[in-house]
């Protein structure tokens, strides 16, 4: 009896053994600041597959762009030089249209449409992932965007010779239309760029505006609800494919959970913000009626284009879109 139980007793210790050694640490790479909403769900996901694993998969994120900037965060992710990460994923348009589709103006401009937007994409957007070599995990909405700028605008024709600093192809183009000149700026640059004058305007949520103290070099915020675009979070699909079934169904269900928590701390946030805004000297407002026409005739351009540019599977995504 007692041979047996010390045979059990180093059984025990062996198989503790063996889950420490296949222990994994996974470094996430995230685009945004630590205080920042999206990365500090992100830290809550981590934490929820750390210990749904028991250690298993110890999932570690590196906010602000500390580990790879926010442009090559996919890449990282595409080559397995980082397992996981979050992107804002419009920002890749240009590899595929399809990962534009949460950018496109006035299609979605509110929490409840951004949603049904994603539910009609979700599965197309994933399956463009997954031939990249990526695993869709989740995404979560930035709260409706608006335009931040140095001046008073009451039209379109305001805008015209702007620097406005363009973070995806959707940005690029408004430029284009209104006659603005696009900057590429990355989010971590963007207090920089404004201070020292290479950008004097652009358009996001109120949350990088606060992130970014942007009333220190800008004067008015225009509450147009463009678009609310989304960060997703997507896995190394060989590293996914390595884990065993309990890991992978921790990755998926604790993904389940950052969306909707993601969801609902963006919807509770995004009035907080524009109030900070305010308190901080901003002119906080929604557009002109002349202003909101002309945003529309840009939002009508840029949906037939991406229509076009998305073919099939783009038209099929706005179609069960407007069915809903």
């Amino acid at each position: 009896m007692k041979t047996i139980v010390k045979l059990l007793g180093a059984v025990a210790v062996l198989a503790t053994g063996a889950t420490a050694a296949h222990a994994e640490k996974w470094d996430m790479p995230m685009a945004y600041p630590a205080s920042n909403f999206h990365s500090e769900n992100g830290a809550a996901f981590a934490k929820c597959v750390t210990d749904a694993t028991s250690g298993g998969i110890e999932i570690v994120t590196h906010p602000g762009g500390s580990l790879f900037s926010g442009n090559d965060i996919k890449r990282a992710v595409q080559t397995g030089q980082a397992p996981i990460g979050e992107r804002l994923l419009s920002a890749h348009a240009n590899e595929n249209p399809l990962f534009g589709y949460d950018s496109v103006p006035f299609l979605a401009t509110s929490f409840d449409d951004s949603a049904k937007l994603l539910k009609a994409a979700k599965e197309t957007v994933a399956e463009a992932l997954d031939e990249q070599n990526l695993v869709y995990v989740y995404s979560v909405p930035w709260p409706p965007q608006g335009f931040y700028m140095k001046k008073e605008v009451n039209s379109a024709a305001d805008l015209n010779g702007v620097k406005f600093r363009a973070y995806n192809a959707a940005t690029a183009r408004i430029a284009e239309l209104a006659g603005m000149v696009p900057v590429q700026i990355e989010a971590a640059e963007l207090s920089q760029a404004l201070a020292t004058g290479v950008a004097e305007s652009f358009i996001s949520s109120g949350s990088t505006g606060v992130d970014s103290k942007v009333w220190e070099s800008l004067t008015h915020f225009y509450d147009v609800q463009a678009w609310l675009p989304r960060n997703t979070v997507f896995v190394n699909k060989d590293a996914f494919n390595a884990l065993d079934e309990a890991g992978k169904k921790a990755i998926m269900d604790c993904g389940a959970t950052a969306e909707a928590a993601g969801d609902a701390k963006s919807r509770e946030l995004t009035s907080g913000y524009l109030e900070t805004l305010a308190e901080n000297g901003m002119s906080v407002s929604g557009p002109s009626d002349q202003f909101k026409t002309d945003l529309q005739g840009f939002g009508a351009t840029m949906t037939e284009e991406w229509i076009k540019a998305a073919g099939d599977k783009g038209k099929a995504i706005v179609d069960a879109y407007k069915a809903m």
